[in-house]
C-alpha cells in the first residue's frame, strides 16, 4: 500500500484542519461500523488495491480486498443509515477492443483481475440501487491521474519501482532511478508509444466535489469518466516534463508490456453535462506539479517518520 501518515500534518497545513484518521482494514465489519456510527452524510470510497501487475500475480487478494471489502462497506452503511456514496472505478473496465475516446456506453470488458475487480464493485454497485433506490451511487471511471498538490506538500509517492509512468520519470529526473523504461514504441499511434488521457489530481478531487453534488440532486446509480478529453503519447509526456524540470529523462525502449492498450481517452459529455465539470489543467501543469513535489521531496516521503 502507498499511504503515509506523514500526509496527515501536510493535510492539516493545507487545509487548516486536522483530519480524523482511523487506520483500519475495509474488510473489519466492526471497525467499520464503529467509525460509521459517528454520523456522515456520504462516503468517498478509495480503499482498495490498484496496481494492475500485483493483480496479475495475487488475483485472490485484489477480489478479497476491493470485491469483499467493498461489500463489508455497503453493508455498514445500510446499517448506520449512509446511502450517498462516490466510487473510486477506473477505465480498465472498458478493456483493450474499444476504441477512443472511450464513453460510458460502451461493453466493458477488463483484462486483468484489477480491472475484474473494478467491474465487479460497479454491478454490485447498480444492482443495489436498483433494488433499493433510495440510495445514490456515482462510479467515477479515472483517467491515469498524476501531478500533485501546486503547493508540492503532497504527491505520489509509491512503493518500490513505480507503476505508472509519471512518477517513474519524476524519479528518472531528481536521481532516484537511473532510465525509463518505455515499454512498446510499435504501436499504431503517431510516434509509436502509447497514447494516454492523463488527469491533474486536483481536477480529478473537484470531480468527486461535483460528483457529491450531483447525487444530493439525484438518486439511483450513474457512472461518469473523469479524464481530459485529449490522449498524449509517453514520449510527449516525456518532452513535456523536460521542458517542465529543466531535467533530461533517458529512457530505454522495452517489449511492450502484456494487456497495455494502444490509445485510450475519455470522452467526457456526460461528466460536463450532469457534474457541470471539466478538467481544466493541461499536460504542462501536470508535469510541473508533479516536478515541484519531487524536487522539494526527493525520498518522497522517506525522511519522515
Amino acid at each position: 500500500m502507498n499511504a503515509h501518515p506523514a500526509v496527515l500534518p501536510r493535510l492539516a497545513q493545507l487545509g487548516g484542519k486536522e483530519p480524523e484518521f482511523h487506520q483500519l482494514d475495509i474488510r473489519d465489519r466492526a471497525a467499520i461500523g464503529g467509525v460509521l456510527e459517528a454520523g456522515f452524510d456520504a462516503v468517498i470510497h478509495f480503499a482498495g488495491r490498484k496496481a494492475v501487475g500485483e493483480s496479475m500475480s495475487d488475483p485472490l487478494g485484489y477480489w478479497d480486498t476491493n470485491v469483499v471489502g467493498t461489500m463489508v462497506l455497503l453493508a455498514e452503511m445500510r446499517r448506520t443509515g449512509v446511502r450517498t456514496l462516490v466510487f473510486s472505478s477506473s477505465a480498465t473496465v472498458y478493456g483493450n477492443d474499444a476504441v477512443a475516446p472511450f464513453d460510458e456506453s460502451l461493453p466493458t470488458a477488463p483484462i486483468n483481475p484489477y480491472g475484474e475487480t473494478k467491474l465487479a464493485v460497479e454491478r454490485m454497485l447498480e444492482a443495489l440501487a436498483r433494488a433499493e433506490p433510495e440510495w445514490r451511487i456515482s462510479s467515477l471511471r479515472y483517467f491515469n491521474p498524476v501531478g500533485a498538490h501546486p503547493s508540492g506538500d503532497i504527491g505520489e509517492d509509491p512503493n518500490g519501482i513505480p507503476d505508472n509512468l509519471m512518477p517513474y520519470i519524476t524519479q528518472v529526473a531528481v536521481g532516484r532511478r537511473d532510465r525509463l523504461r518505455v515499454f512498446g514504441d510499435d504501436y499504431d499511434t503517431p510516434d509509436g508509444t502509447g497514447v494516454r488521457d492523463y488527469i491533474h489530481v486536483v481536477d480529478l478531487a473537484l470531480g468527486h466535489m461535483a460528483a457529491l453534488e450531483y447525487l444530493a440532486h439525484n438518486s439511483g446509480y450513474r457512472v461518469h469518466n473523469l479524464g481530459t478529453g485529449r490522449g498524449y503519447s509517453v514520449l510527449e509526456v516525456i518532452t513535456a516534463f523536460e521542458k517542465a524540470s529543466g531535467r533530461p529523462v533517458p529512457y530505454d525502449v522495452t517489449a511492450r508490456r502484456e494487456g497495455d492498450a494502444a490509445q485510450a481517452w475519455a470522452d467526457t459529455q456526460r461528466a460536463e453535462a450532469e457534474l457541470a465539470w471539466r478538467a481544466e489543467r493541461d499536460i504542462d501543469a501536470m508535469c510541473r506539479d508533479a516536478w515541484n513535489w519531487q524536487r522539494r521531496n526527493p525520498n518522497g516521503f522517506g525522511n519522515e517518520p
